[in-house]
């Protein structure tokens, strides 16, 4: 079987060996073949080194196209002797090469310290789907092409020594005027990011399930003979419907406009009315008399509401993972079976990016900058614009919402928020880590993923 034997200068020799063939046999034929004698023979396959002279290829597992890294005592001895008594002049040892694969040697990596990495990547099968996740082009490299995978590390060796040293330059300018104001904020920021880094590592290790994301909670309901999953919020102070829910369950002909206004919480909506009495079927044989809020918005198609959970005496059960009523126990809907309009997509909309202080994209803002037939600007989002309400003695006249206020201006080149919007945040998310970072690009990248 063909097996290659890598050497420390990285010089790759592909060799014939029988998988029955003893290790004294192939030290024998690696002398002949690198000029190494077997006497002076380190070999090495996966890690582990092939001691006993009478062991087979096949005792140690070696297989069609394996690599076996084939080192000398004689340089292991020059690199641990003392370097004092040197002449002045001469050329020193060469550095240690790294003792386990996730290291690189202090000299920057040659291709011997790459391919016991690229050796260690490849036999354990989780680090290498964790290098896929990560950094997919190293990962292919490993795979099938290892000039270019030792090419990679040392970049990223590179990379690590540039931005240490970076990090050295910085703290020798703070530490040369520890008394500067600006030298003593950038101190104390330094303290903070380290503190924080310390925060995400201790959470990471003792506490990773907090970086999992919930799952809103969601039943399966039938109102008017039509299904809908409903939205458990106890946080909601009314039951509320949306007016396509409320079309398609057949009951927009008894909503009651006199209850028409405007609902503000964390955003403003409008009202169109209230179903004051419709009956809902939870469960397979449990149905509830319930009322219904019908609100324009983007929300869910019904969110079951504090008022209806505490008129039924409902309880939300997370060990049981089910809603409770009357002891009848309604499971909360899995991940896979929620509604889409539950999975995060990961934008803002006009109307969350005003009411955050965010910046409305340019198309959007000259779109609704256009005047509507009645001469009134629509540059409000719809849920914001001033709603008529019936004149009635038991209904007074809603007030005006507030207009949004337009968002601020960052003091942050745009090149960087460009560049960080590219790995997939949001404009919002991007200006908000620039500022906790002080406008460092890469300490923001860090916060940001």
């Amino acid at each position: 079987m063909r097996v290659s034997v890598l050497t420390e200068e990285g010089e790759l020799h592909h060799l014939e060996f029988d998988s029955q063939m003893e290790v004294e046999n192939i030290k024998a034929l690696i002398e002949a073949d690198c000029g190494v004698p077997a006497e002076d023979q380190q070999i090495f396959h996966n890690e582990r080194e092939l001691v006993d002279p009478k062991s087979t290829l096949q005792t140690h597992n070696v297989h069609e196209d394996d690599i076996l890294t084939l080192r000398q005592k004689s340089k292991q001895r020059a690199v641990q002797r003392p370097t004092l008594g040197m002449a002045p002049g001469s050329a020193g040892p060469e550095p240690p090469v790294a003792t386990h694969p996730g290291q690189i040697s202090s000299g920057g990596g040659n291709a011997h310290d790459a391919e016991q990495i690229r050796q260690h990547v490849l036999s354990d099968p989780t680090l290498l789907q964790q290098l896929r996740e990560r950094q997919p082009a190293l990962a292919e490299a490993a795979v099938n092409n290892p000039s270019r995978f030792h090419a990679l590390i040392r970049e990223l060796d590179e990379q690590r020594r540039n931005a240490e040293s970076t990090r050295m330059r910085q703290i020798q300018a703070l530490n040369d005027n520890p008394f500067d104001m600006d030298a003593q904020q950038r101190i104390e920021e330094a303290i903070r990011l380290e503190n924080v880094a310390a925060n995400l590592e201790a959470a990471l290790e003792y506490n990773p399930e907090s970086f999992g994301r919930v799952t809103m909670l969601y039943i399966e309901v039938e109102v008017n003979g039509h299904p809908v999953k409903a939205f458990v919020d106890s946080g909601a102070q009314a039951t509320i419907m949306s007016p396509e829910c409320a079309e398609a369950c057949g009951i927009m002909r008894l909503v009651d406009k006199r209850f028409a206004g405007i609902a503000r919480g964390v955003g403003v909506a409008k009202i169109l009315g209230r179903v004051h009495s419709a009956q809902i079927r939870v469960g397979r044989d449990l149905f509830l008399a319930c009322s219904f809020t019908i609100m324009e918005g983007k929300g869910v198609d019904l969110l079951f509401g504090l008022d209806m959970l505490k008129r039924h005496q409902a309880c939300i059960d997370l060990s049981k993972n089910a809603l409770i009523i009357n002891d009848i126990e309604v499971r909360f809907l899995s991940e896979h079976e929620l509604p889409s309009s539950a999975k995060e997509n990961g934008e803002l909309t006009p109307e969350e990016l005003a009411s955050i202080g965010g910046t409305v994209p340019k198309s959007e803002a000259e779109e609704s900058s256009t005047s509507s037939s009645s001469g009134t600007s629509s540059t409000a989002p719809p849920a914001m614009r001033p709603i008529p309400a019936p004149q009635s003695q038991s209904q007074p006249q809603p007030p005006q919402p507030p207009q949004p206020v337009s968002a601020p201006a960052t003091a942050h080149p745009e090149g960087s928020i460009q560049t960080l919007m590219s790995l997939g945040a949001s404009r919002v998310e991007v200006i908000a880590a620039l500022d906790a970072a002080g406008g460092n690009v890469d300490v923001a990248a860090g916060f940001l993923f």
